[in-house]
């Protein structure tokens, strides 16, 4: 059983918001390969949201806050209604790759930051620390 810690999830809603990372991803991959988008484009952006950890370079605060603008749907969403409201299919590609990128995150359990450090997540700690206090 995993150790309770404030400010994450954890046991079944833990497995239900996984589980909806994977759905998501699922769905804005089937999505993109129903749009006509280029997979050569889904390979090169597909990492994109990444570089937005590059914000952790000037300190933990700022990349948490870097690293969450790029993995929020919200982004993502709104590229999406736009791309289709103006109907610019590259619009709509760039935002499933982005939507399927976070729901990856989201179902590998790469949560939304804390100010503390990368490691520090809504979905609990990531990285070799988090491994080792589950064992």
């Amino acid at each position: 059983m995993t150790p309770k810690q404030p400010g994450f999830v954890n046991g079944a809603p833990l497995f239900l918001l996984r589980a909806e990372g994977l759905a998501v991803a699922l769905a804005a991959v089937a999505a993109f390969s129903r749009s006509g988008g280029s997979w050569r484009l889904f390979a090169i952006l597909i990492l994109a949201p990444d570089l937005s950890m590059l914000g952790y370079l000037a300190g933990p605060r700022t990349g948490a806050a870097a690293y969450n603008a790029a993995h929020a749907h919200l982004g993502p969403v709104i590229v999406l209604a736009a791309a289709v409201a103006f109907a610019v299919p590259a619009g709509i590609a760039i935002a499933l790759i982005w939507i399927a990128h976070i729901g990856i995150d989201r179902a590998l359990g790469f949560g939304l930051k804390y100010g503390e450090g990368f490691a520090f997540t809504h979905l609990g700690r990531v990285g070799r620390r988090a491994r080792e206090a589950k064992s």
